[in-house]
Order: structure tokens, then sequence, then C-alpha cells
């Protein structure tokens, strides 16, 4: 090794191209303001300290800075780490450089720890795109339901918040866009939410009977900080999904004291008559009272109206 190291050594000094480009180079890292700065701060740093560091100089010379002012966007990053600034530190005669992240990295960074708050099973990405602000403010039919939505927003921390809200009202008046808007505020304040559509919700239970993943499944729906069950009564339950698996669900939120938020064209008067009468056709008004009462208890009924926007 040692004589290869020799051989490459002089072959350093005696190439003068090589020589030549090298000393420009450093010229140009030692002339760069900040790179100057760091020296001139630090007297004791010698010629050889200089040239042993001289790499690490290169390389946050040539990273962008700056609060990455001119870089367009996080994807067009030049960094090295794509969305991290370099930052240069000094101990004892070394010269440690590091990566801080640039405040576009910081933003998304930030969002996707929002939108990993907001769990969705089967939900188009609009909904999930869903904002207080992008409700229809000035249709006077959905004034109470933005009330009541922004206020449950304001009520996070105290009791108030136990209950959600049971939207219904007619179909296409916005009312999932309600829980995607509600679902996004939550986020905002790190509090986890999941939205399901009820009739791929129950599709998704009954395949979960092959897989032996229904009970881990169960827990999830029972014990997220926020429920929302999208179109409730749109879809035709069996006695034992309305018993073992809502009923079993809205149970454990009502003891826990855990909000869900529901939407549906029904009112409750409406889905307790739907519930009661099962897909076999048999009648059960008991069992169906049972399920209101508990969708009662962790849920506000309010009126949605307005025209229908997707007509």
């Amino acid at each position: 090794m040692e004589p290869i190291q020799a051989s490459l050594k002089k072959w350093m000094r005696d190439n003068k191209n090589f020589q030549t480009n090298y000393n420009q180079m450093r010229i140009e890292i030692l002339n760069d303001p900040e790179v100057s700065r760091i020296i001139d701060s630090h007297p004791e740093f010698t010629e050889k300290d200089i040239d042993r560091n001289l790499m690490k100089l290169y390389e946050f010379r040539s990273q962008s800075k700056h609060h990455c002012a001119d870089c367009p966007s996080l994807e067009q990053c030049i960094n090295i780490l794509p969305g991290y600034s370099p930052h240069l530190e000094v101990e004892n005669h070394d010269i440690r450089l590091s990566y801080d992240r640039c405040h576009r990295k910081i933003q998304r960074d930030e969002q996707q720890k929002k939108q990993a708050l907001v769990k969705s099973l089967y939900m188009p990405k609009d909904i999930l795109e869903a904002s207080i602000n992008g409700l229809d403010h000035k249709d006077n039919e959905r004034h109470e339901a933005i009330r009541e939505a922004v206020s449950y927003i304001q009520s996070i921390g105290t009791k108030q918040a136990d209950k959600g809200i049971y939207f219904h009202g007619p179909f296409g008046v916005g009312k999932t866009y309600f829980l995607g808007a509600i679902a996004n505020e939550l986020a905002e304040k790190r509090i986890s939410s999941m939205l399901i559509y009820m009739p791929e919700f129950v599709r998704e239970i009954k395949a979960s009977l092959k897989d032996d993943s229904i009970n881990e499944k169960i827990e999830h729906f029972k014990k997220v900080q926020v429920l929302m069950l999208d179109d409730i009564g749109a879809e035709s339950l069996s006695a034992w999904f309305r018993d073992e698996i809502l009923g079993s669900i809205l149970q454990y939120r009502m003891m826990e004291r855990l909000p869900v938020f529901f939407s549906s064209n029904y009112s409750l008067k409406q889905l307790e008559h739907h519930l009661a009468t099962s897909n076999r056709g048999d009648t059960e008004t008991v069992k169906a009272g049972r399920i209101i009462e508990r969708i009662k208890q962790v849920s506000k009924e309010v009126s949605l109206y307005g025209y229908n926007r997707r007509g």
C-alpha cells in the first residue's frame, strides 16, 4: 500500500494540470464568504488544518444554502440530501459538516404528518383534501351544519368534543365533504381520525373473516381517536354485522367517550327503521333501537341541506 500512495503523491506533484486545478479550486473555496467567515473566526486554523478539511469545505460550498432561496421546489433540490441545507461546525481543529432541513422540507414533513393522521378506507382524494374554508358559507341551508362543524373544532379539549356529529340530508349535498373537512381540521390539532365508506367497510370486514384479521381491524376502529362512518344506511347489513360489529364498535366508543361522526341520507328515525330490517327480511326493532341509542350517545344529529353538488 505504501508504494502505491507514494506513487500517487508523486503523480499529483508532477501533474501540473491537476495541481493547477486543485489550487484554483482551493482559492475559490477559501474566497467563499461563508467559508472565509468560518476560517477568520478561528485563527488557530493552520494551512494544514484547512487542507485536511478542504473536501468538507468544498461540499459545503457546492450545496444550496441561504434558506434555499434560489431553489424552485423540493423536487428540484440540487443538494446531496434533497431538502437539507449544509451547516458548518468547528470542533478543535476539525470542521464538521451537518445538514439541517430547509423550510420546504419542514413544510413537506409537516404536511405528511397531518396526512398520516387522516386514515381512510375507500375515500376519494378530493374528500381527503377538504377544508372548512372550502364549505359553501353562502348557502343559507348549510349554515347550521357549518356552525356545528366549527363549534366542534373549537370545543376540542372539552367534554363537548366527546360527541361527534350525525350529518343527514339528501343525496349530493356535501355530507362526506363535511367529514373530510373536519378530519383535516383535527389533523391540524394532531388528532388522528379514520374515515370509512360504510358499504366498503362491510365488505372489508366480511373479507377479513378469511384471513383472521377481523379482530385486529375491529380493535383499531374501536380505539382510533375519531371515527367517521360515511353513508351509513347505504349498505345492506346482516343482523350479525349490525349487532356484533357495528354494535360492538359503538358500545366501546360510547363507554370510552370517543366521538363518532356519521353521514347518512336517513335521519336517525329513518335509520332505525332501516336497521330494524335485516337482509333476510326479518324485523328486529329492539336491536335496531339499541344501535340508534348508541349513535345518540356518541354524536349529535344535524341536518344538512342545499343544492345537489353532484348534479
